[in-house]
């Protein structure tokens, strides 16, 4: 199982022990592995050389952790991000089967500074309210979203509508038709109470996402800051020739 006069570092084997065992079925997906305890004893090795092993699987999305319950197998692939379509995170969890949920982290309504009227159109000191939610698929954490919305464009917005899309309170609740965005993109590593939030380990890259969205008729409905888990997210862009 695990050749120590190979010049193949030890956690590596494990790696590729694991993989070949899902390869052939014999571990499937959605199931629990070993603790790092047990596969310690199995292969008679440091945990630490377990836990790099896992981790390296983790962060290659082979492997899902879940925080008081424990390491999995992974049932997906990355979810792959088309980024030439305005689509929000409900939108493209259901367009793939999954069942998305968020939980609310904040919300309140505060006056905008510099940075965020200048993104907004808005004058420093305009109300605006500030909505910070983990966005979920089948229960499983993948982003953190930071939503600054004018006041003026949603007056009446309560945090019992943050149960559900946005995107859908702005066409369904208010009638905006929703046109563009803007984005920008940027890795940064993950804070401690990040990753805690979406279950990762500390320290990891993990996806910024800036985006200005717009309505067909030129207001700007929101920008926000999202943090995408880089170990379960690809994007994709169809850029043509001009």
């Amino acid at each position: 199982m695990i050749d120590r006069q190979s010049p193949v570092p030890v956690y590596y084997q494990i790696e590729q022990y694991l993989k070949k065992l899902i390869d052939q079925k014999q571990l499937k997906a959605g199931e629990q592995i070993p603790t790092e305890r047990e596969l310690t004893e199995r292969f008679q090795v440091s945990r630490m050389t377990v836990r790099q092993a896992l981790s390296n699987l983790v962060n290659a999305g082979v492997l899902i952790r879940i925080k008081g319950k424990g390491t999995f197998i992974s049932g997906d692939q990355k979810i792959e991000k088309q980024l030439n379509s305005v689509n929000g995170f409900s939108e493209d969890m259901r367009l793939r089967g999954l069942n998305p949920t968020s939980k609310l982290l904040e919300f309140k309504k505060v006056l905008a500074d510099e940075r965020t009227s200048r993104f907004l159109g808005l004058d420093v000191g305009d109300p605006i309210f500030i909505i910070k939610r983990i966005r979920r698929a089948n229960h499983e954490s993948l982003a953190i979203d930071t939503s600054f919305v004018p006041s003026a464009i949603v007056p009446n917005l309560t945090a019992a509508d943050m149960e559900h899309s946005l995107y859908d309170y702005f066409e369904q609740k208010l009638g905006f038709a929703i046109d563009h965005a803007e984005q920008s993109f940027e890795a940064v590593l993950v804070s401690k109470k990040e990753a805690e939030l979406l279950e990762i380990p500390e320290n990891l890259p993990i996806l910024l996402i800036g985006r200005l969205t717009f309505s067909r008729s030129g207001e700007r409905l929101e920008y926000t800051q999202s943090l995408y888990r880089a170990d379960r997210y690809k994007f994709t862009l169809s850029i043509p020739r001009r």
